[in-house]
């Protein structure tokens, strides 16, 4: 066993006395050491309630004939973290949760881990962990917010977000917005929707690295405590038959995972995190292959914020099995793939059918016939940029307007909610990537404030920033190369005209090279926003969004 490197021989006597420092037995050091990484804090609304999953994750475990040991790990809440210098560190937060467990999991080499994130970039940031270690593995996700209602109507987060774009513009009365505040959010777990932390952990399912119900069981119900004693005993079954994560996660589950995201209409943050999750299996994973898979790929689920359903909806219509068995009808899923139950997917999806067809529609009436996600290219984004298509009003598919260019987030949100932007605006936010940012914040505030004022079909918004799971609209981002790096991005002029043509995957800025070259003469890149501390750093090591985000191999 891998624990025994710290436990076995005449020499690890003082180890052993460390372990019953703890209270361990000579029973239980002598199992096998399962790490439990329990990402629990008191700042996240979907990890407020992981203790409770651990201790049904390590009953499961004991019941199996393993010893947990759980350890922590940190964990950004982007809500809160939105619209200040917050934001600048939630995407580098995935490097530090991915690298903190690869340093945990060798200074005490667990013989397997059972890893318990459930939100944004700890789901993500887990999962390269894993990869990257690759010894035996399982992931089990807290499970999503139930969603709150107003006068018989679901709501979430967004729904406050876009709130106060609606109060701006004289839409919606701040007693009203108190009102959303105080219910939009009635508990524990992920928020409501198919933003980021529900796409992670769907996708995580449709990878192969968790169970069936990982993405969609709600956070309250007890079935997601037994699905955690499920994931305690089936470690122990990895354990034994020794499949790791990355005889998972080969290309092929990859690609039934991008499927999956092209059907369910996930957040675009897929598209900077699954390539991060490729390059820690040693795969060379382009981002051709998500439009490739968009392409032949129907989208089934109209879910929030794009449409009318939620998580909970998603979950009783047959969840994520119910969705690769439709896809699977086009040949779609590779169904020799195996899973974290210790079998492969045509065993797993044996007999699973569709409960609820306006929730998972049949492959034979979609809600559009490509994928939720496109990846967009031209003289703007020579690298890609990528949008929600799915969430797209069909009037702004294919546009054009004079750009409205902003040199970071909190300039563009003062003359949007001044009402300084109007309808054939093209907003465009820059210096906000990886690099630029740093740390490439999300721009869930605009993209509110537009979509409640009533603009969402008139206002385009592109930046080499990234956008919130929740965003809807014509928001275009991730933008490469950024404006740090000396991207096309970086000099946009006012009044500039920029085209968008989503059906052909197009985006161009309609200016000569010869203005452009003229307009490059004499630029240099600007320094840092912050000039100490992690991001400082992380702004030294990060490659760039069409990469994934992920830190640079070598130095």
């Amino acid at each position: 066993m891998r624990s025994d490197l710290m436990k076995k021989g005449l020499e690890k006597a003082p180890h052993r006395s460390l372990f019953k420092a703890m209270g361990y037995t000579d029973e239980e050091i002598a199992r096998p050491i399962i790490g439990v990484a329990n990402s629990q804090s008191e700042i996240i609304p979907g990890h407020i309630h992981l203790r409770e999953i651990a201790e049904s994750v390590k009953a499961g475990i004991r019941s199996a004939g393993g010893t947990p040991v759980e350890f922590s790990t940190i964990g950004v809440c982007d809500g809160i973290a939105m619209n200040h210098q917050g934001m600048k560190y939630s995407l580098a937060s995935r490097e530090l949760i991915a690298d903190s467990i690869e340093i945990m999991a060798y200074a005490h080499p667990f013989d397997a881990l059972v890893l318990i994130p459930n939100c944004d970039k700890i789901v993500p940031g887990m999962l390269m962990a894993a990869l990257r270690l690759n010894i035996p593995a399982i992931v089990i996700s807290g499970g999503p917010m139930l969603t709150g209602k107003r006068r018989g109507q679901d709501i979430d987060l967004i729904t406050v977000f876009e709130g106060v774009g609606a109060v701006k513009s004289g839409k919606m009365s701040e007693n009203e917005l108190k009102e959303l505040e105080d219910i939009a959010c009635p508990g524990c777990g992920s928020c409501a929707g198919m933003f980021t932390a529900n796409s992670m952990n769907c996708l995580t399912e449709a990878l192969g690295l968790g169970l069936p119900g990982n993405g969609t069981i709600p956070a309250v119900y007890a079935a997601r405590r037994r699905l955690a004693k499920l994931a305690g005993k089936k470690i122990m079954e990895l354990l034994e038959k020794n499949i790791t994560p990355r005889n998972i996660a080969n290309i092929s589950a990859f690609r039934n995972a991008i499927a999956v995201d092209m059907a369910l209409g996930c957040s675009t943050n897929t598209v900077l995190h699954v390539p991060a999750l490729a390059h820690e299996a040693r795969l060379n994973l382009e981002l051709d292959v998500f439009n490739e898979m968009s392409n032949k790929t129907p989208h089934l689920c109209s879910l929030s914020p794009a449409g009318p359903h939620r998580l909970q909806d998603l979950n009783e219509a047959g969840g994520v099995p119910a969705v690769m068995a439709e896809l699977a009808k086009l040949g779609l899923i590779d169904q020799d793939a195996i899973t974290v139950t210790g079998k492969n997917l045509r065993e797993n999806l044996k007999g699973v059918e569709v409960i609820d067809k306006n929730v998972i529609r049949p492959v034979e009436n979609p809600y559009h016939k490509e994928g939720g996600i496109a990846i967009l290219k031209g003289n703007l984004a020579p690298d890609g940029a990528v949008v929600k298509q799915s969430a797209v009003a069909p009037e702004m598919l294919k546009s054009q307007g004079k750009a409205r260019v902003f040199d970071s987030e909190e300039e563009a949100v003062e003359s949007i909610l001044a009402k300084k932007i109007k309808p054939g605006d093209i907003v465009v936010i820059r210096y906000e990537g990886p690099k630029g940012g740093p740390g490439m914040r999300e721009m869930l505030t605009p993209t509110s404030a537009i979509a409640g004022m009533g603009l969402d079909k008139d206002v385009a918004l592109i930046t080499d920033g990234r956008f919130s799971g929740g965003t809807r609209g014509a928001a275009i981002g991730h933008i490469s190369p950024e404006a740090a790096e000396g991207g096309l991005i970086a000099f946009v002029e006012n009044g500039d005209v920029i085209e968008i043509d989503i059906p052909n995957k197009r985006l161009t800025l309609r200016v000569s090279d010869e203005e452009i070259e003229r307009r490059k003469r004499g630029w240099k890149a600007p320094e840092p926003k912050i000039k100490e501390g992690y991001v400082y750093r992380y702004s030294k090591l990060v490659t760039s969004a069409s990469t994934g985000a992920v830190f640079k191999d070598k130095m």
